[in-house]
């Protein structure tokens, strides 16, 4: 991988894991509901589990929707049904009445599955693939390498978003605070299935 495109993959990766997504807005909820210790699992299930879906993407997926066109529209409905599951639960992480959290942040393995229904997840493996894997390496090497840089500049951007979900907490000293905070969250979450659907 040349000097030129590693910048620019760094530069592509950078920009699309900093700004609001599906990870991030779940991120920053859990931040503020569960704290930064309780989210590590979280953040590392993003981060290694959208590593590994670039691998997949790299070797694999690509060719196999270019043979089954139909799987990209079966993936996209299953994404946006279980984003839409996800806004809820959200919305309802503290009941009406209640002064402390119902329920768990997500787990390592549940963040690293998610990545395969988020839209921007696809969105950003497919892209980073497409454009930035080098082509004299292979398409094994060229995925895993594009995989690892993906991978380093993504952390610290998820890191981002659970501290600023801890920052936020502070503020959000009572249930009704909390409540609609997390119903912000749920909104903004359906908000971002908008580009996959239109």
């Amino acid at each position: 991988m040349s000097y030129e495109i590693l910048i620019a993959l760094v530069g592509f990766a950078f920009a699309s894991s900093i700004t609001p997504g599906p990870n991030n807005l779940m991120l920053m909820a859990s931040g503020a509901n569960y704290g930064l210790r309780r989210t590590v699992p979280h953040m590392l299930g993003i981060s290694l589990g959208h590593a590994f879906m670039v691998v997949m993407v790299g070797v694999v997926l690509l060719r196999m929707f270019e043979t089954y066109p139909v799987l990209n529209t079966v993936l996209k409905v299953l994404s946006a049904t279980y984003m839409i599951w996800l806004a809820w639960k959200i919305a309802n992480a503290v009941p009406p009445e209640a002064k402390k959290v119902e329920g768990k942040p997500f787990t390592f393995l549940q963040a690293a599955a998610f990545q395969w229904v988020n839209p921007k997840a696809w969105f950003m493996a497919i892209t980073a693939i497409s454009a930035y894997a080098p082509h004299d390496q292979g398409v094994l090497i060229g995925s895993l390498l594009v995989a690892v840089v993906f991978s380093a500049t993504n952390l610290p951007s998820v890191t981002v978003w659970a501290w600023m979900g801890v920052q936020v907490r502070r503020w959000l000293g009572t249930a009704r605070r909390l409540r609609i905070f997390n119903m912000t969250m749920a909104v903004l979450l359906v908000g971002s299935l908008w580009p996959m659907l239109a």
